[in-house]
């Protein structure tokens, strides 16, 4: 069978179960079993095995399941770079790449050591310590099976040395200071978990996602952990949803932080908020 035709035929499967995405998805897996770039897949056409046909389909089947294409191939794009990632960890954002740039602008050449809460795939961990050379870090979460990807992208990214990983809670780090706090957390309602799409709401890890009956459970914790680890003028970067910039603003303030900047992704919704601790502000 040629690859046109296999692609063609993945392609109509997937569209029968109104998967958006379904050209697209049939040829990255197409190319994924063949082991070449998409490019390479769409401007060559080959015959492809029976064996290939037969993991091609299965891979399908999986897809039409909604299991997201991530999942099945088992990487994601992140600042350019192919992360490994399965169900134990949240598939990686485009918006959370908007939290990098920032935090290269003010730490460049600095030494940095900084703790990321809720480490996951270790995408924005692996990110700063590639693209800031003076940098150190500590990532935390509370999965194990987290971790061990973390450990995985750490190390593709021959950045591990610079790197400590912990299994806990980021609520039992102790005795640190940190220059910068960065974190992805929970941030959805509860309620609105089962109204995600099929993808996410059936494959990704719950924890990751449930941000409590507002959605801002875990990132009130974390504003007011970082209170008592993070230097006299530390950066606190913190990715939230839509639709809670005013209220995350609002604990922040109460908190001791004086935000300084604010990120807006691709739909122009503060995602990103950039804020420094000033241990006199706090209110009372």
């Amino acid at each position: 069978m040629q690859t046109s035709e296999l692609i063609n035929i993945g392609s109509k499967t997937l569209r029968g179960k109104n998967i958006e995405s379904h050209k697209i998805d049939s040829e990255i897996i197409l190319s994924h079993i063949l082991r070449i770039s998409r490019e390479k897949l769409l401007t060559s056409e080959n015959e492809v095995s029976k064996e290939d046909v037969v993991k091609f389909r299965f891979l399908i089947s999986r897809r039409e399941r909604y299991e997201p294409i991530a999942y099945i191939v088992n990487k994601k794009e992140f600042r350019s770079e192919n992360f490994f990632v399965d169900k134990r960890s949240l598939i990686p954002r485009p918006e959370t790449e908007l939290l990098i740039d920032p935090i290269k602008k003010i730490f460049k050449k600095k030494n940095l050591f900084f703790l990321d809460i809720g480490v996951g795939t270790g995408c924005i961990m692996s990110s700063i310590l590639k693209e800031i050379e003076y940098s150190r870090g500590i990532g935390v979460d509370i999965c194990k099976n987290t971790i061990f990807n973390a450990k995985i992208n750490l190390k593709k990214l021959k950045v591990e040395n610079r790197a400590k990983l912990l299994c806990r809670s980021f609520e039992q780090v102790f005795n640190q200071k940190f220059d910068l706090i960065v974190s992805n957390p929970p941030y959805v309602v509860k309620r609105e978990i089962n109204r995600l799409s099929n993808d996410v709401k059936k494959f990704e890890p719950k924890h990751a996602l449930d941000g409590g009956n507002d959605g801002l459970d875990v990132v009130r914790k974390v504003i007011y952990k970082s209170r008592s680890i993070l230097k006299f003028n530390g950066i606190l970067a913190l990715e939230i949803g839509r639709g809670q910039y005013f209220s995350v603003l609002k604990i922040l303030k109460q908190n001791g932080f004086k935000k300084f900047r604010n990120i807006k992704d691709y739909k122009d919704n503060v995602r990103c908020i950039f804020s420094t601790f000033l241990e006199k502000n706090i209110k009372k």
